[in-house]
């Protein structure tokens, strides 16, 4: 099968027949879904996972094969590289999703030559006039959202990236439906809260030049008690939305609230829908290294999944798929804390005492004017904010003197990590597999492990979508443009192009149990 610009030809050699694959939710092999409701949990790995249940278990009193809605639904792993990297970043991972291809990190939905690749999305608009919608806690022109809805060789460059998901591209608009944060992007320059350099108010150009028929932002009263007609953009917050335990339920909706009226306003086509739901802010806690922010992200994702859940068994014409684009923070459920041989543990009433996300003490004591009251740090910030009482003279000195509000919020995060005897390897992303989830009509063509393109051709194929045809689409006008299919060993290639080791001692920062 041909996909996109820079194809992947078909290695889909793993793919499950469906005359012989196990009954699912539906084993009706002859019917295709209607609808196509991908989810992705941004930064999630499968640590992250356990990490979420045992919590929840713990908290909660519950057996300890309680299940939480994921586990219900797990049918196989996802690989994650991109073809730039052993590690991708998110616009890439998405890009695998959405494309069906592999491309650079950084990249939004173009292939490894900066060429346009056609989504799933936007064939099932123009292909089969299918209502489409996109969910996210993050900024809506982050790289996963933006990766179904626009195409930029760079995934930075957000302002441009609002101006083709109004509409203002080769394919006109395609999305009806996009709810989540990031307004400061389509304001004009002088607005409060805009991020724009120029004098372009893309809300008024969405409503006047693209149909757009519901527009407003930073308006919970809107949301809940508005008819609110298709196309409809709803933005809660200048830049992202809040990390759930911080969130003010009377300002910003829930990721499930959000994805709840998502489904009901995108649902009862005849021509079906295709949704992206994104747990944005998994991923953001996880840079941190903040374990209660990261918690609470996850918590509120599953409680989205049960959701989905329930609207697929509702809808038996659906088919559900959740998974991440990569996994953050390389978290380990355990933590060498001496030079002692460690004990097997780790300890979740740790957590539990949190109240506040680390980045939301970190503003609080950044904003603080100097010079800072002992109480305030110990009172507020790591008893009534983070649950710590035993704070030592030299974390307390650290957090009265530092004034950079990232690295305030990643001391506290490690501050409660290393008492609650969690590990975390980076600030950034890892490169191991994650956890792939399905449910509902030919949910089984998923189980085993696959290379994250391959959720790309499934919903693809689920919906009967050419994105050769519509990646040709948005290339017309580029002459040197042609389809090729990419061989074993242009694939090889990928692997090739990786970065060797040079020893640099400067990079060399071995642990002291001093």
């Amino acid at each position: 099968m041909i996909i996109g610009a820079w194809v992947t030809p078909s290695i889909f050699s793993n793919k499950i027949d469906e005359a012989t694959a196990e009954p699912g939710v539906d084993d009706q092999h002859s019917t295709k879904p209607r609808n196509v409701i991908m989810m992705i949990s941004d930064g999630l790995g499968p640590a992250s996972v356990s990490y979420a249940r045992s919590y929840f278990q713990h908290l909660n009193q519950l057996p300890y094969d309680h299940q939480l809605p994921l586990d219900t639904i797990h049918v196989g792993q996802s690989r994650t590289r991109s073809s730039s990297t052993l590690v991708t970043d998110s616009a890439a991972g998405a890009t695998a999703f959405s494309c069906g291809l592999k491309t650079y990190n950084g990249a939004v939905g173009v292939d490894p030559n900066g060429d346009p690749c056609g989504t799933v999305l936007e064939a099932a608009k123009i292909q089969h006039g299918m209502r489409t919608g996109l969910v996210a806690t993050s900024r809506i022109t982050h790289a996963t959202p933006a990766s179904f809805s626009a195409h930029i060789g760079d995934r930075d460059r957000e302002n441009q990236i609002a101006v083709q998901q109004i509409g203002n591209n080769p394919l006109g608009r395609t999305v009806d439906l996009m709810f989540g944060g990031g307004y400061c992007h389509f304001l004009p320059k002088g607005a409060k809260k805009s991020c724009r350099k120029d004098d372009r108010d893309l809300l008024k150009e969405a409503q006047e030049k693209h149909g757009w028929n519901t527009v407003f932002y930073n308006n919970r009263t809107a949301f809940d008690n508005e008819t609110i007609e298709l196309p409809a953009i709803a933005l809660f917050a200048d830049d992202h939305m809040d990390f759930e335990i911080d969130r003010n339920p009377a300002s910003q909706p829930s990721l499930t609230e959000m994805a709840d009226k998502a489904l009901k306003l995108l649902s009862g086509s005849d021509e079906g829908f295709f949704l992206m739901i994104e747990g944005s802010r998994i991923d953001m806690a996880a840079h941190s290294n903040d374990p209660v922010g990261h918690l609470h992200d996850i918590l509120e994702y599953q409680n989205t999944v049960a959701l989905v859940k329930s609207f697929v068994d509702q809808n038996p014409d659906t088919v559900m798929i959740s998974t991440s684009d990569h996994e953050t923070g390389g978290l380990s459920l355990a933590r060498q804390v001496s030079a002692a041989y460690p004990k097997y543990l780790w300890y979740p009433d740790v957590v539990a005492k949190a109240s506040q996300s680390t980045a939301s003490l970190a503003n609080m004591i950044h904003d603080k004017s100097r010079p800072l009251d002992d109480n305030f740090i110990i009172e507020i910030i790591l008893k009534q904010g983070l649950g710590i009482s035993d704070t030592s003279t030299k974390e307390l000195q650290y957090l009265k003197t530092t004034t950079s509000k990232k690295n305030l919020t990643k001391y506290l995060a490690d501050m409660l990590s290393i008492r609650a005897q969690l590990g975390w390897a980076t600030h950034g992303h890892s490169g191991v597999d994650v956890n792939l989830y399905a449910y509902g009509l030919h949910a089984d063509e998923l189980r085993g492990s696959h290379e994250n393109i391959y959720i790309g051709d499934f919903i693809s194929r689920m919906l009967n979508l050419n994105l050769t045809e519509a990646t040709q689409t948005l290339n017309k006008k580029n002459k040197d443009f042609h389809v090729i299919s990419l061989t074993d060993d242009d694939k090889i290639e990928y692997t090739n192009h990786l970065d060797r080791y040079h020893s640099n001692p400067g990079l060399l920062h071995h642990l002291s149990f001093n």
